[in-house]
């Protein structure tokens, strides 16, 4: 009896193991998806002109660090003030696009994302590529470290 009861346990910690390993691998794959569905809004909002929808995208946080060529900038609306600045006009914005994505879990809350950037103006297509640190919040993933490059 002794050995069936064990048995019958040995068997049910093997299914709950199972059954965790599945969710766990599974788990990357929602995240990427709910990660590329934050690039993609943020590219469509951009696209439209939405420089607050745009930044949507990134944690409403103080903490958050912007990094582009030689400046490093801290906190959302600074940020969002920085972008306001320097893409003013849809002549300045132009049509955005991601691509080349990359994604790194660092732990179930926190994922990196690197990728490229491209714009497309009348007059030029500025582009280059970003490292970006996404984490789990309660408003879903968003972008605590952006760190931007533009290729020369």
């Amino acid at each position: 009896m002794k050995r069936l009861v064990a048995a019958a346990l040995i068997s049910v910690s093997l299914a709950v193991s199972a059954t965790a390993q599945t969710k766990r691998s599974a788990s990357p794959a929602r995240s990427r998806t709910a990660i590329k569905a934050v690039l993609d809004a943020q590219s469509a909002a951009w696209n439209r002109g939405d420089i607050d929808g745009y930044m949507d995208g990134y944690a409403r946080l103080d903490t958050i660090v912007f990094v582009s060529g030689d400046s490093v900038t801290h906190g959302w609306q600074t940020v969002r003030d920085r972008y306001q600045r320097n893409y003013n006009s849809r002549e300045k914005m132009g049509t955005l696009t991601f691509s080349n994505l990359e994604f790194r879990p660092l732990d179930t809350n926190t994922v990196t994302v690197v990728g490229s950037w491209h714009l497309k103006r009348a007059s030029d297509e500025p582009h280059g590529r970003f490292t970006l640190i996404f984490k789990r919040t309660k408003q879903g993933w968003r972008i605590i470290h952006d760190h931007t490059s533009s290729a020369d």
